[in-house]
């Protein structure tokens, strides 16, 4: 999954956001490729047969960007050549992000006015409080500590209601255990956090094992996705079904 093989989905999910800013859209192309997951979801089919999704701390929206270039690629409709071990693309057909930033969520909606996908909807709103509709797949990357530990609990357990029979969840954690690399990762949360909300917050981290544990005690089963941390970061992807 090099930049190569990549760089036609980055060009096609980041073009919805030319008009967003000068922001919007570098900070677009930065995040689809530079950060692996969004490779991994297509590579290993992370969302395979999940049409309805729920994006909690949806950012500006780039994963339905993401998604919908995807199917474009796959379809011939864009330049490029979808990898041949790749499993086709999610049948995306519904979008639900959950955005507490309102300049984030504002960008999302801008760039999904753009996105050929009729169900496609913003909600700014705090995760603790939103409501969740029923889902094929929620997905958390870099969300959860942000909460404290008790809404931690609140979150997972209104996901686990939210999801479809046979659904999944796809969430990325840092593992607190994670020694020097999981130090790093906090650091830069921190500085994500101090960028969008304009102040520090604080962090709320937990072990991998507790992590899996608190996902038991919502009615998960969970497994690890990816271990492999990556250049100097302790992140965790996990993907969890109902128990």
């Amino acid at each position: 999954m090099n930049s190569t093989t990549c760089a036609p989905l980055v060009e096609a999910a980041s073009a919805c956001y030319r008009d967003s800013g000068r922001f919007g859209w570098h900070f677009a192309r930065g995040k689809l490729a530079g950060d692996p997951l969004f490779a991994a979801i297509l590579a290993r089919g992370l969302l395979a047969g999940c049409p309805r999704i729920l994006d909690l701390g949806c950012g500006q929206g780039l994963l339905a960007a993401w998604l919908l270039a995807a199917r474009a690629l796959h379809a011939g409709v864009v330049p490029g050549t979808w990898p041949r071990d790749w499993p086709a693309p999610p049948p995306l057909a519904r979008y639900t992000g959950v955005e507490i930033n309102p300049r984030e969520a504002a960008r999302a909606r801008a760039a999904g006015a753009r996105l050929a996908l009729a169900h496609f909807r913003i909600v700014e709103a705090d995760v603790r409080h939103a409501d969740y509709v029923e889902s094929d797949a929620i997905v958390m990357l870099d969300v959860l500590h942000y909460l404290d530990s008790a809404s931690q609990e609140r979150v997972l357990a209104k996901a686990r209601a939210a999801l479809a029979p046979g659904g999944r969840l796809l969430l990325r954690v840092g593992d607190a255990a994670g020694g020097i690399g999981f130090a790093l990762s906090r650091v830069v949360d921190s500085m994500v956090a101090l960028v969008r909300r304009r102040r520090l917050i604080r962090l709320y981290c937990h072990p991998l094992r507790e992590w899996l544990g608190m996902l038991a005690r919502a009615g998960f089963s969970a497994r690890i996705v990816d271990e492999n941390r990556g250049a100097a970061f302790s992140n965790v992807v996990l993907m969890a079904h109902a128990a």
